[in-house]
C-alpha cells in the first residue's frame, strides 16, 4: 500500500504518474527520448540498462516492467535479460553492452563512482560518446524512477508475467501512452 494516498490503484509508477499527470507528462517525454527516440543503442539494449539498474537498486516494479520491455525487444529474449542483470560479464550480450552496463552501474552508485577506466573500456568495446552519455542519462534516470517508485511505496504486480502485457502496450503506444492513453 503506497505511503500516500495516490487516489488510484494502479502500480509501481503509474499511480503517482495519474496522482500528478503535470509531472507525470515530463518524465514520460524524458524516457521516451532515452528508451524509444531513434539511436545507435537498441530499443532493447536500453531497456536492458533500464532494467540493470533498477535491479542493482531493488525496484522490483522497474526491474520487472523494463526487463520485460528488453525481453520483447531483444533476440535472447527474457533468459537474455535474466543472465545481464545477475551477472552481466558472462550474460549473452555484446562486450560494448558489457561495458556500457560496468558504466550504469557505476552511476547507480554516484556519478563520480563512474571511472575514466570504464569510460575508456566502453570507447574501447565501440561505444560512442553518444552511447556513453545516454547510458549515463538512463542509470540516473532510473535511480531517480526507481526512487519516486519505492519512496512512495508503490505496489509491484504479483507476477513476471503480469508485465508483459503492459509492456507490449508501451512498444505499441510510448510511455506517455500508457498514462495518458495517446501514443507518444
Amino acid at each position: 500500500m503506497p505511503h500516500i494516498s495516490l487516489g488510484n490503484d494502479a502500480p509501481g509508477i503509474v499511480g503517482p504518474m495519474l496522482y500528478r499527470p503535470e509531472t507525470a507528462k515530463p518524465l514520460n517525454a524524458l524516457v521516451d527520448v532515452l528508451l524509444r527516440a531513434d539511436n545507435t543503442l537498441s530499443r532493447g539494449e536500453r531497456e536492458l540498462i533500464a532494467a540493470y539498474v533498477s535491479r542493482l537498486n531493488d525496484c522490483e516494479f522497474c526491474g520487472s516492467i523494463h526487463g520485460a520491455m528488453a525481453a520483447e525487444q531483444l533476440p535472447g529474449g527474457q533468459e537474455q535479460v535474466a543472465q545481464a542483470c545477475v551477472n552481466p560479464h558472462v550474460a549473452d550480450v555484446s562486450p560494448k553492452m558489457r561495458a556500457l552496463l560496468a558504466v550504469a552501474a557505476q552511476v547507480r552508485e554516484g556519478g563520480r563512482a563512474v571511472t575514466a577506466e570504464a569510460i575508456a573500456a566502453a570507447h574501447q568495446a565501440g561505444a560512442s560518446d553518444l552511447e556513453i552519455h545516454d547510458t549515463v542519462l538512463i542509470a540516473a534516470a532510473f535511480c531517480m524512477f526507481n526512487r519516486y517508485v519505492d519512496g512512495l511505496g508503490t505496489t509491484a504486480l504479483p507476477n513476471e508475467e503480469d508485465y508483459v502485457p503492459i509492456a507490449q502496450m508501451i512498444i505499441e503506444a510510448g510511455y506517455g501512452g500508457v498514462i495518458t492513453g495517446s501514443p507518444s
